[in-house]
């Protein structure tokens, strides 16, 4: 049996990988679980799958969540960031799912690959802000990374088939990352500045949390998955494109030198990729509805509109300076998405504040980690200041 720690399970991936434990109880245990504040569902998830550890990186929270599960005695909660840290860390744990997201999964994504344990990753703006930190280090401590976000996983799971006769980097001549074009696909571009965050978090096809769901609304997840996979895939930012599938059926593709793709098909349900990493490699039954091609009849690709989704070109911009500018990127859409949220800015205020923050920052070329954290400290304190002040 694998032993299993989920960071950030209470969301929307650590709560589907446990609908996947669920449907394969002979194959996993859940040996450690980890959340930011939400005690009534950690509280349901620790007295269903009984782990040893669990972890609030809030204290009050986990104060209060160690007083409910007093007559659960196997069961230790720990707090703060060095609590959720500890779960990435547990001696029995054979994987980690990292779901937390933006910035605050780094360290933890780090202390689970510097104490060997194998890597189920979705939080993308790790390897935005760091790539080449995090994959010096998998390959220093010999653990493998294996791909959440539907795209990157299409394209895993095509290069693992692929794998098994021995493909070569050589042989690939371009990825192909598919996008929905979310809730404002067909909006004209003169109309977004006035769309609400209930419009921009409908979004067609999955239902996520609000910071991935607005990110997929301005396509700034896409352009965080072209940089993810420049890092994972060790390619360059001209093989990687991205083109708007509506349908989100064809998850994502690989091209090959000789004109033969290969693409991965699935229906919309965040549990496929979940099992493929948590299973890898192997391939087990699941509960998700099959594909039914024939029902669809049709699947539409078209260009991406580049002044209707203008963070796709920050995204390419920011990783051809490379740097900490990806750092700061990452860390300021968090902020700018989050005032969206609470109605201080526009929707195509976004992409501007956005760009003001990259414009302004001293990039450091070949960073540390303490640079990292540097330059994640100072977009958020920037890009609150304009907010704040209007620019």
């Amino acid at each position: 049996m694998k032993h299993l720690a989920i960071l950030g399970s209470t969301g929307s991936i650590g709560q589907n990988a446990l609908s996947v434990v669920e449907t394969h109880p002979d194959e996993f245990v859940v040996a450690g679980l980890a959340a930011n504040t939400s005690v009534d569902w950690i509280e349901r998830q620790a007295r269903q799958f009984r782990p040893r550890l669990v972890a609030l990186s809030d204290g009050e929270a986990a104060d209060q969540l160690r007083k409910r599960l007093k007559d659960v005695k196997t069961v230790e909660v720990l707090s703060g960031p060095e609590g959720v840290s500890a779960i990435a860390a547990m001696a029995e744990v054979d994987l980690v799912l990292e779901a937390i997201g933006g910035g605050a999964g780094l360290l933890p994504t780090l202390k689970a690959i510097q104490s060997g344990k194998d890597l189920a990753f979705v939080n993308k703006e790790v390897l935005v802000m760091c790539g080449s930190l995090i994959m010096e280090a998998a390959k220093e401590y010999g653990v493998r990374l294996l791909p959440v976000d539907s795209e990157i996983s299409a394209i895993f799971q095509c290069l693992s088939d692929v794998n098994r006769d021995g493909y070569k980097r050589a042989e690939i001549h371009r990825l192909i990352l598919t996008g929905s074009g979310g809730p404002f696909r067909e909006t004209p571009s003169d109309q977004l500045n006035s769309v609400t965050p209930q419009q921009a978090l409908q979004h067609p096809n999955w239902k996520m949390g609000e910071k991935v769901t607005i990110d997929s609304a301005t396509m700034m997840n896409k352009g965080f998955e072209v940089i993810e996979s420049k890092w994972f895939f060790d390619m360059e930012l001209s093989q990687i494109e991205v083109v708007i599938h509506p349908e989100s059926i064809i998850h994502s593709m690989v091209e090959f030198v000789d004109g033969s793709l290969l693409a991965q098909l699935g229906v919309s349900d965040m549990r496929l990729p979940i099992q493929y990493a948590l299973t890898y490699p192997c391939r087990f039954p699941t509960s998700v509805p099959r594909l039914d091609l024939a029902q669809i009849g049709v699947l539409h690709m078209e260009p991406v509109d580049s002044e209707k989704f203008p963070c796709l070109e920050l995204a390419y911009s920011a990783a051809n300076v490379g740097g900490t500018l990806p750092t700061v990127l990452s860390s300021a859409d968090e902020v700018v998405v989050q005032a969206f949220l609470n109605q201080q800015i526009g929707f195509m205020d976004i992409p501007n504040y956005l760009e003001e923050v990259m414009t302004r920052h001293d990039v450091t070329s070949q960073p540390t980690l303490d640079d990292i954290l540097a330059a994640d400290r100072w977009a958020r304190s920037v890009a609150h200041q304009l907010i704040q002040t209007g620019r």
